[in-house]
């Protein structure tokens, strides 16, 4: 029974000949970025704590939720709040929540920070998955003109370069960069209260059959970005997130395969990919359950043998890996005792 379960997964499992990366940490386990992010951000995510001048002005609306998240320990709850003289809408993002007035309409998501060119967040990511799944819990804003109306929003931009939503400037907020763009997934919420966990999936809808580079997120209770709920009473609209990834097809099964020959092994709690003779500096790897959920996500460095402690809550058993980058490739299964 077990061995027949296992070919299904296997056989009906994400990896392929090509290239197939996962969203880095989208079951919000880590959290603590560095400069120029904070320590109450998901790792690799961004709120308006850490954006752009006027953006961090506002107040936290990004959280670490550690009761009954859909899995692991932890999911992602964000709160649009109303500040002093204006709605802020709740926001997670892989890159820079840019408000470049007190204009709402002038503010947007990008890969670079309207405050300082210098600060570039960009996820990379190569790939054309055919979808975007994950888990919401959603509530509506208590008061407030349209507190009904309010839905939550997920879009993922798969892209190369900078790129930034809404695509289209506003007042000359920013350069138009749409032609970077190679596919787009979106998935709004209805707009009702979902107080237990509930799946989504939406497909990728391409542009362009080039590959992409990097992937730009942003999630927000607030889909109308010109929300007025609350109002300067009551609760704003709140969205809970967990086990975000990216789902591929393919009819090629799960097979041992290698452009580079490097070792991969367990030891303990901890997996080691030995990179010593790979040059290769954007290379990922991604650890699977049996059911195809990423339970662990990492990039690898170049030119070294790499020690990856694996999360606590890893169970023993078997898990499958991909290591996915520009000139590597390779999957197989690890063993956890």
């Amino acid at each position: 029974m077990k061995s027949n379960l296992l070919i299904a997964i296997v056989s009906s499992f994400v990896f392929s000949a090509g290239a197939q990366t996962q969203i880095f940490n989208g079951g919000f386990e880590d959290w603590g970025n560095t400069s120029p992010g904070n320590a109450d951000e998901p790792t690799s995510w961004y709120s308006n704590k850490t954006g752009s001048t006027v953006a961090a002005i506002g107040p936290q609306t990004c959280f670490k939720e550690t009761t009954n998240p859909h899995s692991g320990t932890a999911c992602v709850r964000m709160e649009t709040k109303y500040y002093v003289l204006a709605v802020v809408n709740g926001n997670l993002t892989t890159g820079v929540v840019n408000a470049p007035s007190q204009n709402k309409s002038e503010g947007y998501i990008g890969t670079l920070n309207h405050s300082n060119a210098a600060d570039q967040r960009r996820m990379e990511f190569v790939g054309r998955p055919d979808s975007l799944i994950g888990w919401y819990k959603y509530t509506q804003a208590t008061s407030g003109t349209g507190a009904t109306a309010e839905r939550g929003k997920v879009v993922a931009f798969l892209h190369t370069g900078d790129f930034n939503d809404p695509e289209v400037p506003v007042n000359g907020n920013h350069p138009d960069l749409s032609g970077n763009k190679i596919g787009k997934a979106l998935f709004i919420t209805e707009a009702t209260n979902t107080t237990v966990w509930k799946r989504f999936s939406v497909p990728f809808d391409y542009t362009t059959g080039a590959t992409p580079t990097h992937i730009m997120i942003s999630v927000t209770p607030s889909e109308n970005q010109l929300t007025t709920a609350p109002g300067f009473t009551g609760t704003g609209s709140i969205m809970w997130l967990d086990d975000l990834q990216v789902v591929y097809n393919s009819s090629v099964g799960m097979e041992e395969n290698t452009k580079n020959d490097f070792h991969v092994y367990t030891f303990e709690h901890s997996m080691f990919v030995d990179f010593g003779a790979v040059t290769d500096a954007q290379a990922v790897v991604n650890v699977y359950d049996l059911t195809g959920k990423v339970v662990f996500s990492s990039v690898l460095t170049a030119n070294q043998q790499n020690e990856l402690k694996l999360p606590s809550y890893l169970m023993s058993g078997t898990y499958l890996y991909q290591i996915t980058g520009a000139s590597v490739q390779k999957s197989g299964k690890i063993a956890l005792k």
